[in-house]
């Protein structure tokens, strides 16, 4: 393992995407041990993507007492059909949270016919269950959940908003396989704002691959803006940037 720092942010770059997800996998199940020791339950935010494969697989084989943990997940697409398989609440359901007891698991309600009624829903339940961890990844356009560079806020007043999804985060979509054409991927999904997720106590941001080497320069490197959503992630006092060979290419 490497390590670099930017700013406030470990970075640790591992030879594949397997090591990473497993040594990920090792640092937040530790973490989550020693939350346990301190309260009764944890409430984690998990990301959906492909990139967050080998880090939810690994985090199924540590030792941790789910069934004192609530999960709750990130960002989702509005308005597709209920069966549709790209919707991220399914997505981490067959991938962790069918997979073990939690205590509670909260979805955010991607067939709702008022959205601001699911956001009031949502947000209420982030105010009641404070965030401990949020285990996330970083986009090709540097997006943190669906907080694009043009929808990014590091002050917005919201926890859970509805956003229109760029180019270059729709493109991504069809990149990771979920999609067949740009024009395929819903316009519209609700988020988790940047506020949202850095109001955490800890964050593990997991970025594997060659087509995230740009947007991992950019949080590293640029000024720290919502031009570059992920560059807040080097103001945290206690995130943690996972990378491998391929995504630490350009740094």
């Amino acid at each position: 393992m490497k390590e670099k720092r930017a700013d406030s942010l470990p970075v640790y770059i591992y030879e594949n995407r397997a090591e990473m997800g497993r040594e990920a996998a090792k640092l937040a199940a530790a973490r989550i041990r020693q939350l346990l020791q301190q309260k009764e339950s944890v409430n984690i935010v998990f990301a959906a993507a492909p990139s967050q494969n080998e880090f939810l697989a690994a985090l199924l084989q540590e030792s941790v007492e789910w069934n004192r943990i609530r999960g709750f997940h990130m960002d989702e697409y509005l308005g597709m059909a209920p069966d549709a398989p790209q919707q991220f609440g399914p997505f981490l359901r067959e991938r962790i949270f069918s997979k073990v007891d939690f205590l509670e698991v909260h979805y955010l309600n991607g067939q709702t016919d008022n959205p601001e009624e699911e956001c009031a829903r949502y947000r209420a339940l982030l105010e009641l269950y404070p965030t401990d961890i949020v285990c996330m990844g970083i986009g090709e356009n540097t997006h943190l959940a669906f907080n694009d560079p043009h929808v990014a806020d590091f002050s917005d007043p919201h926890l859970v908003k509805v956003v229109d999804l760029d180019d270059a985060c729709r493109q991504q979509q069809v990149n990771d396989g979920a999609f067949a054409s740009t024009s395929d991927v819903p316009s519209y999904a609700f988020t988790l704002t940047i506020p949202a997720l850095t109001r955490a106590s800890y964050l593990f941001c997991m970025v594997p691959g060659k087509n995230k080497a740009e947007a991992v320069k950019h949080t590293v490197h640029d000024l720290i803006s919502e031009q570059y959503p992920s560059t807040i992630l080097r103001t945290h006092p206690n995130a943690i940037l996972f990378l491998d060979e391929d995504s630490a290419s350009a740094l």
